[in-house]
């Protein structure tokens, strides 16, 4: 059975323009890694918990933020590996935080590949608001479509 992952896209506007928070994984596998490699804020449901608590818990996991709503759901999106990302766009322009203040939880990883050791990693080691053109070349390809996704909701005459 494929993973499943629950995330926010949160947005604010800046005069006429529109930015994104995303998050770069952490660890050795991502540290060169960067255009593709970005993410909104996600991660795994607990077994019973609904997907979108699932999603404000891992904002606040990642960025140490409690984000309030209103949440507008997005159409899931499935990535290559198969996991299927549940998102909800939510307007945070009022919260105005440092990106590079975010505090991540650490993860336990084996690393190198195969080689029996652990290392503890941030799950997240970097955080940016984005304009949408630059967001586009960071965002793991099967997730832009949350942006364009959210372009339509801001302005519904794209569909027209």
């Amino acid at each position: 059975m494929a993973k499943e992952s629950a995330g926010l896209l949160l947005y604010r506007r800046r005069g006429a323009a529109t930015e994104v928070f995303l998050v770069h994984p952490g660890g050795p596998f991502w540290a060169k890694r960067d255009a593709g490699a970005w993410s909104i804020p996600k991660g795994e449901p607990a077994p019973g918990e609904e997907p979108l608590a699932a999603a404000r818990r891992e904002v606040a996991e990642e960025t140490g933020l409690a984000v309030e709503g209103p949440f507008r759901p997005l159409e899931p999106c499935r990535q290559k590996g198969g996991k299927l990302v549940q998102a909800w766009a939510v307007e945070a322009g009022g919260l105005e935080w440092d990106p590079a203040a975010s505090r991540a939880n650490t993860v336990e990883i084996e690393w190198p590949p195969r080689s029996g050791r652990t290392l503890a990693v941030p799950e997240v080691d970097r955080a940016e608001w984005l304009g949408l053109a630059v967001a586009r070349t960071k965002i793991n390809p099967a997730q832009a479509v949350f942006l364009d996704q959210l372009e339509r909701l801001l302005d519904p005459s794209r569909d027209a």
